[in-house]
């Protein structure tokens, strides 16, 4: 025993001495009293290699006098017989925990957010790698967020060598595109199949040696050759998203085998439903209809199976994995998790030791803070859906799919224009207030609706193209158009005094304006020095005389959904 561990028991977990004060529903943190001790809890580490092939280092924790301590940290119990200060308020444990609210990130981000007791040590267990420019620079708090989340197939770690291929470089084998609403009421899990046939575009990466090296694209291949492939990175994937979807992610996290395994069993398992049961001698899944709560390699079997539910295949799989994913984001923002300070440090280590994450969220600060932003989330109003695809028309035995071009890219526009996949009640609330206020009331004839039309984002000649079909088939003669907008918009809008309201329902109701859309405000002259309202065509703008009024929760039609909150038994 050296003079820095004098009087501690190694045998302790540092999380069993937070303990519930019963009079005040806080947790304390009690240490022993024979001695001098560290206010900050050591994390029990696995012996000299287990698990990694690897030796570890062992390290010690300085002793801190016991006449001071750092802020923040609760106080020492008293020796017994000894009248102590009286303690500074504590904050609640729901309130500190809630540095765990981002269980949206699923597998690893919620986890991370555990760390305020030992913020650097869990720093080291960080691994980050340059996202190469192919990112937005990192999320923003006011602004909605894309985190591209991606799990590999590559097989390291102990116990992993026997599942699939033993010696692949670790291809994107599970990829979610994670878009969390600007005002944090809703957020879309878009899956992406591995078996997607996509145009790869050329990759300037970092290697591993920090050499740069730009990686030649390729055209029409599978999707999971974006990560691994020839020395693609993770940035990599990221550009191939953004060429699929048109949506580029503000960062990206990656986790391998190892994630599922100790997650589920930091928790404590996770619950999960079959319809029927399976044995699959490839995944080494068995399990009987009905639920079951697994952990570990059984809920890694589960996540891998495939030729066990549905049609066998990959998109089948995706289902089985957003149903396990729900099931563990339950799991992680249950009170048997968050007030567990046992299993929240255990989550805080297999959490940051499965990520992988890219240089714009290299630290347990980051993640917190957008663990913050994601915990704000209610799983209701999350929505897991996957990019709509068809058989390849271009093979005679179907191994491969390709997007869906009637449905998908209306589902690429919901996302990056910000539409809920489901209904928020807020947002209908607030919706619903601002439609009574500025739809309802007296429209104007087309003939006197006097509009100048901007294009503000919307593709070229769409500002013509729409004062065409106002002129010519809505009846809308006193109509103009006045060129670019000097910025651009997300959103379609109608600028109007109030003495045009009639004047606004009308063209509102021609194009389908919702009442969020109307911006009571001022008109403009135009040339004739008449009183015009401004209409300025967004990015949301679909076309000359299409309706723009896709309100929440109106999901394209053939595209399968499902929400976070609730158990679905897997076929």
């Amino acid at each position: 025993m050296d003079a820095q561990g004098r009087g501690r028991r190694d045998d302790i977990d540092p999380a069993d001495q937070w303990v519930l004060n019963p009079n005040t529903g806080e947790y304390e943190l009690r240490l022993t009293p024979s001695a001098p001790q560290s206010t900050v809890p050591r994390p029990r580490r696995p012996a000299s290699g287990a698990g990694t092939g690897q030796p570890r280092s062992r390290t010690t924790t300085p002793a801190v006098p016991p006449q001071r301590r750092r802020r923040g940290v609760p106080p020492e119990e008293p020796l017994p017989g000894r009248r102590g200060r009286r303690p500074a308020k504590q904050k609640k444990a729901k309130k500190v925990l809630l540095w765990t609210g981002g269980t949206m990130a699923f597998v690893v981000l919620a986890a991370a957010g555990a760390g305020y007791l030992y913020i650097e040590h869990l720093n080291d267990n960080i691994t980050s790698v340059s996202d190469d420019g192919a990112s937005t620079g990192g999320f923003s708090k006011d602004k909605a967020i894309n985190i591209l989340l991606i799990g590999t197939d590559k097989r390291t770690g102990a116990g992993n060598e026997s599942y699939g291929d033993s010696g692949s470089v670790g291809h994107a084998d599970t990829t979610i595109l994670l878009h969390v609403s600007k005002d944090r009421t809703n957020a879309t899990a878009l899956s992406i199949p591995r078996d997607l046939i996509v145009d790869v575009p050329d990759c300037p990466t970092t290697q591993e040696d920090g050499t740069q090296k730009t990686i030649p694209g390729t055209d029409g291949v599978r999707f999971n050759t974006s990560l691994g492939q020839d020395g693609r990175t993770p940035s990599c994937t990221s550009r191939t998203v953004t060429e699929l979807t048109g949506i580029t992610p503000d960062n990206f996290m990656v986790a391998d085998f190892n994630a599922v395994k100790t997650l589920t069993s930091a928790v404590g398992g996770v619950e999960v439903c079959l319809a029927k049961d399976i044995d699959d001698p490839d995944s080494k899944l068995q399990l009987s209809k009905g639920t079951h709560t697994i952990e570990g390699e059984e809920a890694l079997a589960f996540v891998r199976t495939r030729h066990s539910v549905g049609f066998g295949g990959d998109l089948s799989r995706i289902g089985l994995q957003q149903q396990f994913l729900s099931s563990l984001m339950r799991k992680l923002k249950s009170n048997d998790t968050l007030t567990n300070p046992s299993k929240m440090i255990k989550l805080a280590e297999a959490g940051t030791k499965a990520l992988t994450v890219d240089s714009q969220l290299n630290s347990i600060g980051k993640l917190k803070d957008l663990g913050l932003e994601l915990g704000k989330l209610n799983t209701k109003n999350l929505t897991f859906t996957t990019v709509p695809v068809i058989d390849n028309p271009a093979e005679k035995v179907k191994a491969t799919v390709v997007v869906n071009d009637t449905t998908a890219p209306e589902v690429f526009d919901m996302i990056k224009n910000d539409v809920s996949f489901t209904e928020v009640k807020a947002q209908k609330k607030k919706e619903a207030a601002a439609v009574a206020a500025r739809l309802k009331g007296t429209k104007a004839d087309a003939s006197e609706v006097r509009v100048r039309i901007l294009n503000g984002g919307a593709e070229a000649g769409s500002a013509q193209a729409e004062l065409e079909y106002l002129q010519n088939e809505a009846g809308v003669l006193k109509s103009e158009n006045a060129g670019n907008a000097d910025a651009d918009l997300a959103k379609t809008t109608l600028e109007y005094a109030p003495d045009q309201a009639d004047q606004a329902r009308r063209l509102a109701d021609i194009m389908g304006l919702s009442g969020s859309a109307l911006k009571p405000g001022e008109s403009v002259e135009n040339a004739q020095g008449l009183p015009t309202m401004t209409l300025t065509l967004g990015k949301d703008f679909k076309g000359a005389g299409v309706k723009l009024n896709s309100s929440s929760g109106s999901t394209p039609e053939g595209v399968q959904k499902s929400t976070a909150d609730k158990v679905e038994c897997a076929k």
